[in-house]
C-alpha cells in the first residue's frame, strides 16, 4: 500500500468518516451543558432583531431631516432609558434624550451623539448633522422572525450560547458524543503508577489521549495496555471495536512484534492507508473492521500527539455532527534559518511570541519524536511543506497551534 501525501491522507479521512458515520440519537440537555457539544436542529429568531429599533449611542434622538443645516435648535421633549420607552412622537424641532440600547421614539429616526450637542435648559443645540438611521440598529436589521440563527452541526462555544439564551432556549437538542476506545500497545509499556525497568516507559500516551479526546468533546475509553501477544491483542481489539472509534498506538511499524495491523487483518479489517508522508508520525494507520472505524498511531508520544490532531481530531468532529473541521493555521515570521531534508510534511515543535509588532516562531531543540521534554518547551507546531529544503529569518510561514 503506497505511503500517502498529508492532503491525500487527510481527504482520505474526512471522505470515509462522512461516508460511514451513524449519528447516535440526540438527546436535549441544558443550555449550559450543551457547550461543546454540536447541535442536532437549527435555531431560529423567535422575533425580530433587534425587536426596536435601538439607539448604539448615548444621544439625542432627532429626526435628520431637522438637522441638515447645523448648527440645529431642538426642543427637549423627555428622555427614554434602556428597558424602557417613550410612548410619544417626536415632531418637527423636537429631541428625545436617549441612552445606549434604548428604543428610539416614533417619529425619531436618527441619534445624535451627546457630545455633538450643547443642552441649554429645555433646548438642544446640534452641531452636528446625521443621516438617517444613524447610530440607530433598524428593527430586524440583524435577524427576522423565523430566520435560522444557527444551523444543525454547528459546534455549541459561548456565542451559540448566548444567541440561543437570546430566543428564550433553555435547553438544547445536541447530537449523542462519540465514544473513543483508546489502546495503547507494546510489552515495553507500564502502567503510569508502576516503576519501570531499565528498557520500560511509562504509559504516557493513553492519558495524553484521553485529555485529548476529551478536549473533543467525546468519551475517552481507555482499555488498559495490550501486551505483544497476538490472542490477548485480538481481545482487546475486539473489545475496542464495539465503541465508535478505536485508537491504538503503538505496533504499527513493521518490526517483529509490531502486530497490530495483523491481528487487525486477522479481524477482516479494510486499510484505507498505511503510512504518510509526514514527520513526525509517518507509520499511521487509517481503516475500518467489523463497521468501526480505526487509527494505528505510532507509538513514540510526539508522532502520536501530532497525528491526534491532524487527523483523529477532525475525524471526531464529523463523528460528533459537525459538518467539517477545518485545519487552521496562524502565520508567523520564522525567527531564525530552517534547514532539512525535503519529502515530508513536517509538523516540529516551535515557540509563537511577539516582539510587540510582529509574531516570531522559533523552533525548539528536540530529539525525536520520543521527545516529550521538547514538546513542553513548545507551544506550537511549525507546519513545513513536503517540498521546502530551507526557510530563511523573516519568512512567512504556517503554524499549527497546540
Amino acid at each position: 500500500m503506497p505511503v500517502l501525501k498529508f492532503e491525500q491522507a487527510r481527504a482520505s479521512v474526512i471522505e470515509r468518516v462522512r461516508l460511514s458515520r451513524k449519528l447516535g440519537a440526540p438527546e436535549t440537555v441544558s443550555l449550559l451543558a450543551s457547550a461543546g457539544r454540536v447541535l442536532a436542529e437549527p435555531v431560529n429568531a423567535d422575533r425580530d432583531f433587534p425587536p426596536f429599533h435601538r439607539a448604539t449611542r448615548d444621544g439625542y434622538a432627532v429626526r435628520s431631516a431637522d438637522v441638515k443645516q447645523t448648527p440645529a435648535r431642538l426642543r427637549l421633549k423627555g428622555q427614554v432609558r434602556a428597558g424602557s420607552f417613550f410612548s410619544e412622537t417626536v415632531g418637527a424641532q423636537e429631541c428625545v434624550e436617549i441612552m445606549t440600547g434604548a428604543p428610539v421614539p416614533e417619529g425619531a429616526d436618527a441619534v445624535v451623539m451627546v457630545e455633538h450637542t450643547v443642552l441649554r435648559g429645555e433646548w438642544v443645540q446640534v452641531n452636528r448633522s446625521v443621516a438617517p438611521a444613524e447610530n440607530v440598529v433598524v428593527r430586524g436589521s440583524e435577524a427576522r422572525q423565523g430566520d435560522c440563527l444557527i444551523p444543525a452541526g454547528r459546534r455549541i462555544r459561548y456565542g451559540e450560547v448566548a444567541m440561543m439564551a437570546a430566543v428564550g432556549k433553555q435547553a438544547a437538542l445536541v447530537y449523542r458524543q462519540p465514544r473513543v476506545a483508546i489502546l495503547p500497545t507494546g510489552d515495553e509499556v507500564v502502567e503510569v503508577g508502576a516503576t519501570p525497568g531499565p528498557y520500560q516507559i511509562r504509559n504516557s500516551n493513553s492519558l495524553s489521549l484521553q485529555v485529548q479526546v476529551a478536549s473533543a468533546y467525546c468519551v475517552p475509553l481507555p482499555l488498559g495496555i495490550a501486551p505483544d501477544r497476538e490472542d490477548r491483542l485480538r481481545e482487546m481489539i475486539t473489545e475496542g471495536l464495539r465503541a465508535d472509534l478505536l485508537v491504538l498506538s503503538g505496533g504499527v511499524s513493521v518490526g517483529k512484534y509490531d502486530l497490530v495491523e495483523k491481528v487487525l487483518g486477522e479481524l477482516g479489517a479494510e486499510f484505507f492507508f498505511d503510512g504518510v508522508a509526514i514527520q513526525p508520525g509517518r507509520p499511521l494507520v487509517f481503516g475500518r473492521a467489523k463497521e468501526t472505524l480505526f487509527f494505528g498511531l505510532p507509538g513514540n508520544p510526539l508522532s502520536t500527539m501530532v497525528t491526534f490532531e491532524l487527523f483523529v481530531r477532525p475525524a471526531l468532529a464529523l463523528l460528533s455532527g459537525e459538518d467539517g473541521s477545518p485545519l487552521i493555521f496562524l502565520r508567523a515570521r520564522l525567527a531564525r534559518d530552517v534547514r532539512r531534508r525535503p519529502g515530508l510534511a513536517a509538523f516540529l515543535p516551535a515557540v509563537l511570541e511577539s516582539n510587540g509588532h510582529d509574531t516570531l516562531v522559533s523552533p525548539v531543540e528536540w530529539k525525536g519524536s520520543g521527545d516529550v521534554a521538547g514538546l513542553n518547551r513548545a507551544n506550537c507546531y511549525l507546519a513545513i511543506p513536503a517540498h521546502a529544503e530551507e526557510l530563511r529569518a523573516g519568512e512567512w510561514v504556517s503554524v499549527l497551534p497546540r
